[in-house]
């Protein structure tokens, strides 16, 4: 029993012996999970699962008993892992066991993943099981797998194209394979979703397609006439059939078909006056169609000749111009402007007008005879002949210009210039000398400006036996020179001409000044007329005219100018002609010469241009390589219209109506005519009126409604003058006891001329309005026999440019006081400012313009004067009687006042007393405007009331001429009501 106990216990204790060898051998992790080597995977952008070949699972050989942490015994399952291990740098991938029995596990993305950012990721990744202890000692790892990961994309971005809009020229009538391309681009990462599938012009019923590959062609020709632009819109898709984001524009230009030509060119520019210089061709440029050029030459042309003699000139009159120009004194004008001093031009027609020079016409039939004196009859060498000439081709006979010939008996030519056969010939005989020999007395030029109906400036310096001639400034030698014998001595009086040669026939009127050649020959007094134009005739004795004056007088104040810039300066030539109407651009740089020819401009520096069109051509040449005009440019044309200057209106103003003494006249300074002459020049504007800022919501119906009219808005400006003319009115000047008279010294100190005749006095010369102001002040009139003279009356005006803008007529009327005695003539000039009334002359209109007032005074004869003076001392004597009345009266109240204090019974029984109001009579007596004065009056105070109607009732008494007593009485009841009233 006992044994068997024994064997019992042997056989459990060998069993559990056993269990625990086997528990042991359990312990033991011999074996490493297994894993692939290689995986592949592929991740969607914005999704985190990733599939796997092969799917991620871990093996492990060991058994199936985990490592036991305490001497229970547990039972497990086989081969379990504890987890993957990712290895690599900014990994965006985690590795989760699913079941670790398995070892299953599966590989996600941490965030969403970009596709546009990469495309693929490549880590490394371990298993590792569960058989570590407690000090992880026996933990086994698996061999590192490689991973590779591919993220899928999907079309998040729509196409975009790279240009913001797109443009091309096409030339009209060709049908183009290709026009432009358009491109987009897909910002997505796949080839799929990344590339343009299509195009898509969204534009409806247009000319054009656009293929796959973005390039736009036209499917049919295209016409500039019918449409010059094409505005397309484009569209675009991805293969994922994403459409563009934002459509692009297309514009596609249509050109002309292409003719060589300038391009830009505004064939009506306009000019408007004292603007300084204008650009003619701002955008100008020259279209060659492509063609290689080598050089081009341009000439532009600037059209002046219907444009006063040749271009727009200062129209002073030549005399005037000599001097401006620098020419010393001693120059004659011999064909001046009509006026009271030079009267010889005025049979002869002119243009007419005023905007341009004097130009005196010669039909061929007509000439005038210069005034014996004007010039002098033998001209002293060297001496200069200089005359404006527009002459056609004429008959074969003579044409005389200039020519002085004896007046009577041998007709003889002493010198003469003419035209023949389009020559100009100088004739000049020399007078009677010790010998007798051969002279030159003929110098003949051939010239075709005699001939060409053109304006010309010719300028003889005559310098015997030299004769220099200047035509337009340039300077020609005679081709031919006769000689002939000196002139015998005789004493026969000479007649100079213009227009034909003086021939003596008796029995005709020798004062006869123009004369028509008549249809019978044989009885005519001149013959060899001239048919053509002259103008500026002009002789100066004793000094030859020098280059600078004779260039200074034919010079245009309008042509064409440049201001080269400077990058191109070298590379274009310019050339002007001498009076700046044509210029000629040279080079072979199309973009350079395009520069030049922006910058030409028109140019007139008349402050008072001559209006109207300047025609402008522009002819070019082109050539190629092979030196020969290869493309042919055809002409441009256009004009400059010259805008009408804003015309100044000369205003004289001043007093027109004075007395003097008869002393005064007499005396040596005689009496100032002008003291106070003013000299005021004006144009007007039309302005826009002002809108005012509540009347903005009407503006619009403003613009259509006729109503409304510019504001007139008059300006002083400052110009010169040439002439001023001061001119007695009726009877003239009687040179034995009347004269006007002006210091010389001070006339010629400010570069003006003085002449005078019976008419009156003429100042002339190019000058300020202020200078000439200063001059007309000093002018006097004197008269030595006043004893009949009661009154003298003057007319002044003033002009510019040759009468082209003439001033008001400016009348003065001065009276002579006449006086008894000496000291009455004094006493007269003393008192004489008295009379002298102040008024705006009617004929002066400067509406619009803020001027001082101008001074004027009306007559006052003798027995005026005397009624004036009685009147004003009886005005004041009534005056000083008014005050002494009423300040009697006031002192009178003043007394009763007194009284009435010391006795009030007595005031209070005088105040019972019924007392009648004077101010009711007043106002019987006086009419409804004075009623109202009346009570404005007596509610300004009661004090007041009290000397205002005695006041009036003296005044009223005074004018009605009442009796004395009645007077008394009246002014008793006033003062009686009065006292009255002031007590309470």
């Amino acid at each position: 029993m006992q044994i068997r106990r024994y064997k019992h216990f042997a056989s459990v204790v060998g069993l559990v012996l056993g269990l625990l060898c086997a528990v042991e051998a359990a312990k033991v992790n011999k074996h490493k999970p297994w894993i692939e080597t290689t995986y592949h995977g592929i991740v969607t952008e914005n999704d985190d699962k990733v599939l796997l070949d092969p799917p991620l699972i871990a093996l492990d050989k060991d058994a199936p008993l985990r490592y036991a942490e305490s001497f229970e015994v547990t039972f497990t399952k086989e081969g379990e892992i504890c987890g993957f291990r990712i290895h690599g740098q900014n990994v965006p991938f985690e590795a989760v066991v699913l079941d670790k029995s398995t070892g299953e596990g599966v590989i996600r993305a941490k965030d969403k993943l970009d596709c546009e950012l990469q495309k693929e990721h490549t880590f490394t990744i371990q298993a590792y099981d569960c058989g570590e202890g407690p000090d992880g000692a026996n933990m086994k790892k698996s061999h590192k797998a490689t991973v590779h990961i591919q993220v899928n994309d999907i079309n998040e971005y729509s196409p975009v194209f790279k240009e913001k809009s797109y443009k091309a020229t096409v030339i009209e009538g060709k049908k183009y394979d290709s026009i432009l391309k358009v491109e987009a681009v897909d910002a997505d990462c796949s080839f799929q979703f990344s590339q343009i599938c299509s195009y898509e012009i969204v534009t409806p019923d247009v000319p054009f397609t656009v293929d796959k590959d973005g390039f736009i062609k036209n499917t049919e020709k295209l016409n500039y006439s019918k449409e010059r632009m094409y505005k397309l819109t484009v569209t675009a898709y991805d293969c994922g059939k994403n459409r563009a984001s934002e459509d692009v524009l297309v514009k596609i230009n249509i050109k002309p078909t292409c003719k060589p030509g300038w391009q830009g060119f505004n064939k009506r520019i306009e000019y408007e006056p004292g603007t300084g210089s204008l650009a003619l061709f701002p955008s100008m440029h020259l279209e060659t169609c492509e063609e290689p050029i080598t050089s081009i030459q341009a000439n532009i042309e600037l059209e002046t000749n219907h444009i006063g003699k040749g271009c727009d000139r200062d129209t002073y009159s030549e005399k005037s111009l000599h001097k401006l120009c620098g020419a010393s004194a001693g120059t004659v004008e011999l064909l001046p402007a009509p006026s009271s001093s030079a009267n010889w031009t005025v049979g002869l027609p002119t243009d007419n007008g005023h905007d341009s020079d004097q130009v005196f016409e010669f039909n061929g039939t007509q000439a005038i005879k210069v005034p014996d004196g004007v010039v002098s009859t033998s001209l002293k060498e060297p001496f200069t002949v200089s005359v404006w000439m527009r002459h056609g081709p004429g008959a074969r006979e003579k044409e005389t210009i200039l020519c002085n010939s004896d007046k009577t008996e041998m007709n003889r030519h002493h010198y003469s210039l003419y035209v023949h056969n389009c020559h100009l010939i100088l004739l000049l005989r020399q007078d009677p000398a010790e010998t007798e020999n051969y002279k030159p007395a003929e110098f003949h030029w051939k010239l075709d400006q005699v001939c060409d109906k053109e304006w010309h400036h010719y300028v003889l310096n005559v310098e015997f036996p030299s004769v220099a001639l200047f035509v337009d400034g340039a300077t020609f030698e005679p081709f031919l020179v006769t000689e002939d014998y000196p002139l015998h001595s005789s004493k026969i009086d000479m007649q100079l001409t213009i227009g034909a040669c003086w021939q003596d026939n008796p029995g005709h009127d020798k004062d006869n000044e123009t004369v028509s050649e008549p249809s019978t020959g044989g009885n005519a007094r001149m013959s060899q007329f001239f048919r053509g134009n002259l103008a500026g005739l002009m002789i100066r004795s004793g000094k030859l005219e020098n280059k600078k004056v004779i260039d200074c007088l034919y010079t245009c104040k309008e042509g064409l100018d440049v201001q080269l810039p400077e990058e191109v300066a070298s590379a274009v030539k310019v050339a002007f002609n001498p009076n700046q109407s044509s210029l000629t651009v040279e080079g072979d740089d199309i973009e350079a010469f395009d520069k030049v020819m922006q910058h030409i401009s028109y140019l007139n520096s008349r402050q008072f241009p001559t209006p109207g069109i300047r025609h402008l051509r522009v002819s070019t040449t082109v050539k190629c390589f092979n030196e020969e005009t290869c493309i042919l440019i055809p002409e441009a044309a256009g004009y400059v219209m010259v805008l009408q200057p804003e015309e100044p209106k000369i205003s004289l103003s001043g007093i027109d109506h004075f007395a003097r003494g008869a002393a005064e006249f007499e005396s040596p300074e005689g009496v100032t005519l002008f003291p106070e002459l003013r000299i005021v020049s004006t144009i007007t504007r039309e302005v826009e009126a002002e809108t005012e800022p509540e009347a903005t919501e009407g503006a619009e119906g403003a613009e259509d409604d006729p109503t409304v009219q510019e504001t007139v808005v008059s300006e002083e400006i400052m110009h010169n003058l040439d002439t001023c003319e001061v001119t007695a009115l009726g009877d003239e000047l009687d040179g034995e006891h009347e004269t006007l008279e002006v210091d010389q010294a001070q006339v010629q100190q400010r570069g003006l001329e003085m002449t005078s005749s019976n008419l009156g006095l003429v100042l002339t010369g190019v000058n300020t309005m202020a200078n000439y102001e200063q001059v007309l002040h000093l002018i006097r009139y004197k008269n030595w026999h006043t004893e009949a003279l009661f009154d003298r009356k003057f007319k002044l005006f003033c002009s510019e440019l040759n009468g082209r803008y003439i001033s008001n007529d400016f009348k003065v009327e001065v009276s002579v006081i006449h006086t008894a005695n000496p000291m009455d003539h004094a006493n007269n000039a003393m008192v004489q400012p008295n009379f002298i009334n102040p008024v705006h002359h009617a004929s002066v209109d400067l509406s619009g313009h803020n001027l001082v007032n101008a001074h004027q005074a009306s007559v006052v004869p003798s027995a005026a004067t005397i009624v004036i003076v009685v009147c004003v001392s009886f005005l004041v004597f009534m005056i000083i009687l008014g005050v002494f009345r009423i300040r009697s009266a006031h002192q009178r109240t003043m007394r009763d006042t007194e009284g009435g204090k010391e006795n009030e019974m007595d005031w209070d029984d005088s105040a019972l007393t019924i007392t009648v109001n004077p101010m009711e009579t007043y106002e019987d007596q006086h009419s409804s405007e004075e009623e109202e004065e009346e009570e404005e009056e007596s509610e300004e105070g009661e004090e007041e009331d009290d000397i205002t109607s005695a006041e009036s009732e003296s005044s009223e008494d005074e004018e009605a001429g009442e009796p004395e007593d009645q007077q008394g009485a009246s002014r008793q009841q006033q003062l009686e009501w009065d006292d009255s009233t002031l007590t309470y």
